[in-house]
């Protein structure tokens, strides 16, 4: 099969961990020996990564160096952030996927830049999650000096962003070219570098497109046969950290819709799998990293597809 994963930002900066490159490189590590395991199972992998954390921790490095060094530096935009973390994360995931699978598996990193609609209503109603966790009180304090959107992320806080819906990857014919040669490619990190046109000019944007939609886009691009969104939690839940939490084990996309998740957390995951669900009748799973052998064999997860109706639990 084509396995498409989709690997959350999270899973590679753990909440509340030091953003250094140290943990970083650490928990990349660990992802490559889940990851790995898709291609010793003789499927072609093609990820993509997220990049909330990364991206947001070079926003404030910029923002640093204009402050104490040389404030007539004006800070680097997102679109550019975006670039310089698929660089920094392609590498290491290459890096490391390469010490565990054989030197003959061809990998290549993709710098991928993403379409978004300038009258996106996205710009107007920032959702997405950037950059470290703070307390409320420090939250509240960058948010009234440098004019940022806060909102609670779990028990803490944290700068959002604009997060346009991505129309079109532009490197859909290396990226095919690169597949058909057998490379693990890795594709679309961050949710790919945003991009819009002013007239007949592509120009980049302040924002950042959630990965799983573009993910769900890329997997439809290479004809995926299996997407998988690795999380940090084995299933999807109704009533998430309440007793009468509920683990779904597999759902029609119709029965998702239903549900109702949260934009800043789970509902991009869930809508970007009934997505792909939808468009393709393939199935779409979304479960936790550690468990990505036993996903795509089928045997763990909440898997979302059009083959049957209605929901079955855990």
């Amino acid at each position: 099969m084509r396995v498409v994963v989709a690997l959350g930002g999270n899973a590679l900066q753990r909440r509340g961990e030091a953003m250094t490159a140290d943990n970083q490189r650490a928990n990349v590590k660990v992802a490559a020996e889940q990851l790995a395991a898709v291609t010793r199972l003789g499927h072609n992998l093609v990820m993509c990564h997220g990049n909330g954390p990364q991206v947001g921790l070079l926003g404030l490095q910029n923002d640093a160096y204009a402050r104490h060094v040389d404030d007539k530096v004006t800070p680097y935009p997102l679109d550019v952030l975006g670039a310089q973390t698929e660089g920094m994360i392609g590498y290491m995931i290459e890096q490391e996927l390469g010490n565990v699978l054989p030197f003959e598996v061809p990998l290549a990193t993709i710098l991928t830049q993403t379409e978004v609609d300038a009258n996106d209503p996205a710009f107007k109603n920032p959702t997405k999650f950037v950059g470290p966790v703070y307390t409320k009180e420090e939250a509240e304090k960058l948010a009234a000096d440098k004019g940022w959107t806060v909102k609670a992320d779990g028990e803490y806080y944290r700068r959002v962003v604009p997060s346009p819906k991505p129309k079109r990857i532009f490197e859909m014919r290396p990226i095919k070219w690169m597949i058909e040669k057998g490379a693990v490619v890795i594709a679309a990190g961050g949710g790919g570098i945003p991009t819009m046109y002013q007239g007949d000019k592509l120009v980049g944007v302040e924002a950042v497109i959630d990965k799983d939609l573009a993910s769900a886009l890329l997997a439809r691009e290479v004809d995926a046969d299996y997407f998988v969104i690795a999380t940090d939690v084995k299933t999807v839940f109704v009533g998430w950290g309440t007793p009468e939490a509920k683990a779904i084990r597999q759902a029609h996309p119709d029965e998702m819709d239903k549900l109702g998740f949260a934009a800043g957390s789970m509902g991009p995951k869930v809508e970007a799998a009934c997505e792909f669900a939808r468009l393709t009748g393939k199935k779409a799973v979304i479960g936790a990293l550690e468990d990505i052998e036993r996903i795509v064999k089928g045997e763990a997860g909440t898997v979302i597809s059009t083959e049957s109706p209605g929901i079955d639990w855990y």
